[in-house]
C-alpha cells in the first residue's frame, strides 16, 4: 500500500472527526474510509464497553450497530483486542477455528480478513475487521499501512470523545449558571418549579423532568411541575416516603440512578414509561441542611450512564432550587401577612352583606335561628382561613373544606333526634382563597338546606357531598335521601335565602346551580369551569 494512500486516508479521517455531529456518524465514516483504503468489501468497527466489544458501525450490516456484543477474548476480534496486534487471515476465514459469525447473518462469502486493533494512548479502544471475498495476500508494508490508518482512526475517536466531554462539562457548567440565574430571579413558587423543569430538560437534553415537593403532614411527595405535555404524566399520584425511586431518594437523602425504569421492579408507572419511551432516570433530592424539600427526577430516551460531573451539576442545581423554593415560600407567607388585613376586611364585608340579606328576611321563627344561620356562614369562611394556614400557602382543597363543614354541622347544627350520616368523596380540587371562600359558602348553604329541609320530617338518612374535576370542569353535588322536593319546585322562585346565596355565588364563579329530584334523592348541583372562576 502506497504511503500517499495512507496519508490521504488519514486526512479523510481527520476531516470526518471535525465534521462529525455524533459518535455514530463518525464511526460510520471511519468504517467507509478504512474499507476504501484497504480495498476490502466490508468493514466492521467494534469498541470496548467494559470487558466486551460492541459493534458500533458496519458497512455489511449497519442495522446491527449497538446490537452485537462479543465477550472478552472471543473470536478473532477478541483475540486481536487482547493481543493488541493485527491479525491476517489470508483465506478460509469462515473455517478458521477462532472465527465467530454474527448471529443470524450469513458470512459465507468472506474468504479473508485483516483484524486491526484501534490503539490509542497506550490502550486499545476496540478493533476494525476488514473482509474480502477473495484471498488476501498482504506483505508487511501493507499491514503496517493498515495498522497506521487504524491508529489514526483510534486517535480521531479519542479526540472526538475528549471534545464531547469538554463540551459537556462546559454545557453543564453553563446549565448550572443559567438555572441558578433564572431561579434566583423569580419570587413565585409555581414559576420557579416550572422554570426548573423546563430549563433542566433543555440544557441536559432530558425527555422528561419532574419536581415533587414534600407534603410533611401526609409524608407524601406531590407532583408539582413537569415539562411533559402528556396529561396522564401530569396527573401521576402522590408517592409516599420510601415508596418507589423518588420516595427512596428523599428518604435516604441521596441521589439514585436507575439504568432502565422499564425494567426496575420498584418503579411506579411502567406502562407510562413504555408508552413515553423513558429509560434511564436520575432522582436528586432537594434539601436544605439535610431537611428534605422535594425531589427532582430526570429521564432519558435511551439507556445510558450519568457522568460524575453531570450528577454533580444536577445536585448543585437541586440545592439552589431548594433554596429558591424555600425563599419563595417565605415570600408568599410574607405577602399573605401583608394582604391578610385586606382579606379579613373583604370577608367582614361579606359577613355584613349576608347579615343585611338576613335582615330583609322574615321567615326566621326566632333570634336563635337567625344567629345560627349567621354563625354557620361565618364558620364556613373561617374554615377556609384555617385550611389556608395549614395547607399550601395560597390554595385550598375543596374536599378538605367539605370535610371541615361536615364536622361543624355534626358538632353544632345537627337537630336533636336526627341520625344523619355524611359521606364526602371525590377529588380534592385546589382553588385560590377567593374561589375557595365562595365554594365554602355554597357548600355550607347546601349542607344546611339538606339537613333542615331534607330531614324536616325524616329522622334518618344520608347526605353525600361529591367533588369532581373533569378537565378543569368542576362539579359539586350535595344529595340527601330524606324528604322529597315539593312538586314543581323551582329554586330561583321558591327558594329561601340560602338557595338565593347559592345561586348568586354560582353565577359569580361563572357557573350554574340546579336543585332537582333524581331517583328519590334531592340533588343540588353546582358546576363551573376553573378558568371561568379565575
Amino acid at each position: 500500500m502506497a504511503k500517499t494512500n495512507v496519508s490521504m486516508v488519514a486526512e479523510r479521517i481527520w476531516h470526518a472527526a471535525l465534521a462529525a455531529r455524533s459518535e455514530d456518524s463518525l464511526m460510520q465514516e471511519l468504517a467507509q474510509s478504512l474499507r476504501l483504503m484497504a480495498g476490502a468489501a466490508e468493514c466492521d468497527l467494534l469498541l470496548r464497553e467494559g470487558e466486551s466489544l460492541v459493534l458500533m458501525a458496519s458497512t455489511f450490516a449497519p442495522e446491527l450497530a449497538h446490537r452485537v456484543r462479543i465477550g472478552k477474548g472471543i473470536g478473532l476480534c477478541g483475540t486481536a483486542m487482547a493481543q493488541s496486534r493485527p491479525i491476517l487471515i489470508e483465506q478460509g476465514l469462515t473455517n478458521h477455528p477462532q472465527f465467530r459469525a454474527y448471529p443470524g447473518l450469513d458470512e459465507g462469502r468472506s474468504e479473508s480478513a485483516v483484524i486491526l486493533p484501534l490503539a490509542h494512548e497506550g490502550g486499545t479502544l476496540g478493533v476494525a475487521m476488514l473482509r474480502r471475498p477473495t484471498p488476501w495476500i498482504a506483505d508487511k508494508g501493507e499491514i503496517n499501512g493498515l495498522d497506521e490508518a487504524a491508529r489514526a482512526s483510534a486517535l480521531a475517536i479519542g479526540l472526538f470523545r475528549s471534545a464531547c466531554e469538554i463540551g459537556a462539562r462546559r454545557s453543564r457548567l453553563g446549565a448550572v449558571t443559567e438555572v441558578t440565574r433564572i431561579l434566583t430571579g423569580s419570587p413565585y413558587l409555581e414559576e420557579i418549579l416550572q422554570l426548573l423543569v423546563n430549563i433542566t430538560a433543555q440544557q441536559f437534553g432530558y425527555v422528561v423532568v419532574t419536581v415533587r415537593l414534600l407534603d410533611e403532614e401526609h409524608q407524601e411527595l406531590v407532583l408539582r411541575a413537569t415539562q411533559s405535555t402528556v396529561k396522564a404524566y401530569q396527573r401521576k399520584r402522590a408517592i409516599r416516603l420510601g415508596e418507589s425511586i423518588a420516595g427512596r431518594a428523599i428518604a435516604q437523602k441521596r441521589t439514585i440512578v436507575v439504568p432502565d425504569v422499564q425494567r426496575e421492579a420498584d418503579y411506579i408507572g411502567h406502562d407510562l414509561a413504555v408508552e413515553q419511551g423513558l429509560h434511564s432516570m436520575i432522582c436528586v433530592p432537594l434539601s436544605i441542611r439535610d431537611r428534605p424539600v422535594g425531589v427532582m427526577s430526570c429521564y432519558t430516551s435511551e439507556v445510558r450512564e450519568f457522568a460524575a460531573d453531570e450528577i454533580h451539576a444536577l445536585e448543585t442545581i437541586a440545592n439552589q432550587a431548594a433554596i429558591s423554593i424555600e425563599h419563595a415560600k417565605l415570600q408568599v407567607r410574607h405577602t399573605l401577612m401583608q394582604e391578610m388585613h385586606h382579606r379579613v376586611k373583604n370577608n367582614l364585608q361579606q359577613v355584613v352583606s349576608l347579615l343585611r340579606l338576613q335582615l330583609r328576611q322574615s321567615h326566621y321563627k326566632s333570634l336563635e335561628e337567625a344567629l345560627n344561620d349567621s354563625l354557620s356562614r361565618i364558620l364556613a369562611i373561617a374554615s377556609v382561613h384555617d385550611l389556608l394556614s395549614r395547607e399550601d400557602l395560597d390554595h385550598v382543597g375543596i374536599r378538605s373544606v367539605a370535610e371541615a363543614l361536615v364536622q361543624h354541622q355534626q358538632q353544632s347544627f345537627l337537630p336533636p333526634g336526627k341520625q344523619i350520616a355524611f359521606v364526602v368523596r371525590g377529588d380534592d380540587v385546589r382553588l385560590n382563597m377567593t374561589q375557595a371562600t365562595q365554594v365554602a359558602l355554597i357548600l355550607n348553604e347546601l349542607l344546611q338546606n339538606a339537613v333542615e329541609h331534607g330531614y324536616e320530617a325524616a329522622d334518618t338518612g344520608d347526605v353525600h357531598i361529591t367533588v369532581e374535576d373533569r378537565d378543569d370542569e368542576i362539579g359539586l353535588w350535595v344529595s340527601n335521601c330524606g324528604d322529597p322536593l315539593p312538586a314543581e319546585f323551582a329554586a330561583e322562585e321558591q327558594g329561601h335565602l340560602g338557595l338565593q346565596i347559592v345561586a348568586n355565588l354560582s353565577r359569580a364563579l361563572g357557573g350554574s346551580f340546579s336543585l332537582k329530584d333524581v331517583l328519590g334523592w334531592t340533588v343540588a348541583e353546582v358546576k363551573f369551569s376553573r378558568l371561568g372562576a379565575e
